[in-house]
Formats: C-alpha cells, sequence, structure tokens
C-alpha cells in the first residue's frame, strides 16, 4: 500500500488514451472508498471505471463497453478466478493490464495475484516508504493496525476503508520487513498451523486508497 500502484495505472491508462486506444477500467463494486464510477489514485487523480461484483462479471463488461485494452484495479479484492478471466482476455486479443497486491496484511500470497504474476507477460513492482519512526527503508509490506496495535493473523482478510488516518480504529500503514507486525490469532481454535508463519512477499505494489 501506499506505493502509487493506482496512479501508476491510470498514468498507463490516460498514456493509451491519448495514443487512441479504447480503454475500459474495472474495479470491485466491494470497494466503496471512491464512487462506483470513479477509480482515484491518492494524489487525486481520476479516471472513468465500472464497478463490478465479482470477476465473473468482467466479461460481461467488456462486451457492453468494447475497448481495446482492459484495466483492472484492486485485482486481490476479485479472488482467485480472476486468474482464468484476465488470461483468457488476454488469449482473446486484449491488451490486460492489472494493477494490485500481492500480499495481505499477514504478509500471505493474496488472492489471484500470486497466478497472475507467473501468467503475466510483464510485472512492474512498486515499494513505499516505511514509515515506522526512523526508518525510512523500502517498504514491501501492509501494516494493519486495529486500535494502534498489530491486527492478529485470523483477523478478516479484507477491510474496506482503513485508511493512514490515526483517528480510524482500522488503518493501514507502509512497513518494511523488520518493522511488519502480525499478531498471534485472537481465537484459539485459529491457531492451528499459523504459529511462527512468516512468508516471504514478492511486492507488487501498494496503496490504500483506490485507488
Amino acid at each position: 500500500m501506499f506505493s502509487g500502484k493506482t496512479e501508476e495505472l491510470l498514468r498507463q491508462l490516460r498514456r493509451a488514451s491519448v495514443g487512441g486506444r479504447s480503454v475500459l477500467l474495472i474495479r470491485p463494486l466491494i470497494d466503496t472508498r471512491t464512487s462506483a464510477e470513479i477509480a482515484e489514485s491518492r494524489s487525486g487523480a481520476q479516471y472513468a471505471c465500472t464497478s463490478v461484483a465479482g470477476a465473473g462479471e468482467i466479461a460481461a463488461a467488456v462486451v457492453a463497453s468494447p475497448c481495446e485494452m482492459v484495466a483492472i484495479d484492486e485485482a486481490e479484492m476479485f479472488g482467485p478466478e480472476l486468474t482464468e478471466i484476465a488470461n483468457g482476455l488476454a488469449n482473446d486479443g486484449y491488451e490486460v493490464i492489472i494493477s494490485g497486491l500481492d500480499t495481505d496484511f499477514a504478509g500471505r500470497p493474496f488472492g489471484a495475484m500470486p497466478e497472475l504474476l507467473a501468467l503475466a507477460d510483464s510485472v512492474a513492482k512498486l515499494t513505499a516508504i516505511c514509515t515506522f519512526p526512523g526508518c525510512g527503508e523500502p517498504a514491501t509490506r501492509t501494516q494493519r493496525l486495529v486500535n494502534n496495535l498489530p491486527a492478529a493473523i485470523d483477523d478478516p482478510l479484507i477491510v474496506i476503508g482503513g485508511t493512514e488516518d490515526r483517528r480510524e480504529p482500522d488503518r493501514y500503514e507502509a512497513r518494511c520487513r523488520a518493522h511488519h507486525r502480525v499478531a498471534p490469532a485472537r481465537h484459539a481454535a485459529a491457531s492451528a498451523g499459523v504459529v511462527g508463519l512468516r512468508s516471504v512477499p514478492i511486492e507488487v505494489g501498494e496503496e490504500a486508497r483506490s485507488a
């Protein structure tokens, strides 16, 4: 998060539009941080979009809005079924650009992103800056804080609306590996098989505002 991934996506879409190419930007309807018709980066850049409830609606959205380029933002929120759909669009001749987080707040592979990374013809990985006091190193992790404490390993995977605003009970920060923290499971039954888990990230780029 906070790496400018949506800003970079919108930059590529504006460039394609200037070049005369038709573009369709798709976002998950579950992301309510902006209106369903507008994607917005943290810097305030905006681009018209179509929001869908799930990956299964993407093909219909493409048919309804004929285009040459299909862009998908916040891809991690669509789930693993996005892989087959995006790959199918690419095989059908569309240029497909996907932006999303490859790891979740606990540093685990996130949704379809690991498979999409493997299938992609090219990958641009972005990093943020670690906001831990006195650090400033490249940040490859998303730190979720609940009431200013690290989220637990069994907390909900997706929390919509969390921001870096310290007044928010659930918020996010960019962290490097050394300063990223995940609390133990809140429920004993959920702790089986996760004690000591510390996965290795393959960072794609992060930003919280959808942006």
